[in-house]
């Protein structure tokens, strides 16, 4: 194996490519909506049935998150992208809207290993002055996991959504397997330093990490979901290639979180960089409502920018909120942050389907301007250098 230094990027690695096979099924789904329409479902039964690995999520972040201090990444890493796959596999095998949502459903609860065991890699592993950096490449599975779902979703569902899931599977099948191969707990020493041992919840501070942290992934979903729909709907484009562009997007929106990440190491700060960028994507989801409602074909490119924009904050406030909890929390600490995230990631979708079918995208696309305003305003700014 190799040295100190140069194995906690395989560390990284590792668990870029476990953040990658999950968030490839649990936020690339929405690629699949034209060939699940294309099965008879509509635009809201399939957003909803899009959300189901989503929604597992939720049930089980803080446990995975709990696991991962107690038992270490290794285990938990390997044994919730082994069960994902599993469970994707069934999804793939099952007939009917309702079965295969529970299937999606357990393969989220179980592929939410990720978000918890791989976060703790990086606060474990690498010094403050390289972890806004470090963190924002593990946190660009996120978009790379979309990417993924854009290029390769829409090919494989138009042969059906059975052999696209079964794609899925094998990516968290061999992932998994790579993890519980090879995947180190962080060793003792400097990382450890000054470790936090009291509960970091006396104070409000994750509280309203946590809260900015969910409203700003209002627009990043609104985007996600509806970006290929209104392509499709709105703009007449052909799905194939409209994925491809949208893979583009994604690929952007990671390299942006890399530089958001850099960006805060060298300022010293992750909140000040966290509270800028949701001021502009506020300004950028504002100029796609107006586009949309126009019917100006600026809505395009207002689009493709919100696609990087919005997702490139996320990384910085995982960074604040894995320092702020210390290693001994980071693991519940970044459940309850995802847990917080993943309800109104997985409450998005369906509803702004639903206002879309009432109304149109602009409205849509309106109703996600207040939420990063909203975040600009709970992030707790005093909180920067609090102990």
């Amino acid at each position: 194996m190799s040295d100190p230094p140069a194995r906690r990027w395989t560390m990284l690695g590792l668990g870029l490519g476990a953040m990658i096979s999950g968030c490839a099924f649990q936020f690339g789904m929405p690629y699949l909506i034209p060939a699940l329409r294309a099965e008879g479902l509509s635009l809201g039964e399939a957003s909803l049935l899009v959300t189901c690995p989503m929604a597992g999520l939720l049930f089980t972040l803080i446990g995975w998150g709990v696991l991962a201090d107690r038992r270490g990444e290794r285990f938990v890493l390997g044994l919730g992208l082994g069960l994902a796959a599993l469970f994707l596999a069934a999804a793939a095998a099952v007939d009917g809207t309702l079965p295969k949502g529970a299937c999606l459903v357990l393969a989220g609860a179980a592929g939410a290993s990720v978000h918890a065991a791989s976060g703790r890699l990086i606060l474990g592993w690498f010094a403050p002055t390289e972890r806004g950096l470090a963190m924002a490449i593990r946190q660009s599975a996120q978009p790379l996991g979309v990417a993924v779902g854009a290029a390769a979703l829409p090919p494989l569902g138009a042969g059906g959504t059975g052999r696209a899931l079964l794609a899925l599977a094998g990516c968290c099948a061999v992932m998994g397997l790579l993890a519980g191969l090879f995947v180190h707990d962080p060793p003792p020493g400097p990382a450890r330093a000054g470790e936090r041992t009291s509960s970091p919840y006396r104070t409000p501070v994750l509280w309203r990490l946590h809260t900015s942290a969910a409203f700003l992934v209002v627009p990043q979903f609104a985007v996600a979901t509806f970006a290929l729909v209104y392509l499709v709907d709105a703009r007449d484009w052909d799905p194939a290639p409209a994925g491809r562009l949208l893979a583009a997007v994604a690929v952007a929106g990671a390299l942006a979180r890399l530089g958001a990440g850099l960006w805060s190491d060298r300022v010293g700060s992750r909140l000040r960089p966290y509270r800028t960028l949701a001021v502009l994507i506020g300004a950028i989801m504002a100029a796609l409502a107006l586009g949309a409602a126009t019917g100006s074909p600026a809505a395009v490119a207002a689009l493709l920018v919100a696609g990087v924009l919005t997702v490139s904050p996320n990384g910085l406030g995982t960074t604040a909120v894995a320092e702020y909890a210390g290693l001994s929390w980071a693991g519940r600490a970044l459940g309850i942050q995802n847990t917080f995230q993943n309800v109104l990631s997985t409450a998005t979708p369906p509803l702004l389907g639903g206002l879309i079918g009432a109304t149109d995208y602009a409205t849509a696309f309106a109703v996600a301007v207040a939420f990063p305003l909203l975040a600009v305003a709970l992030i707790p700014m005093h909180a920067e250098h609090a102990p």
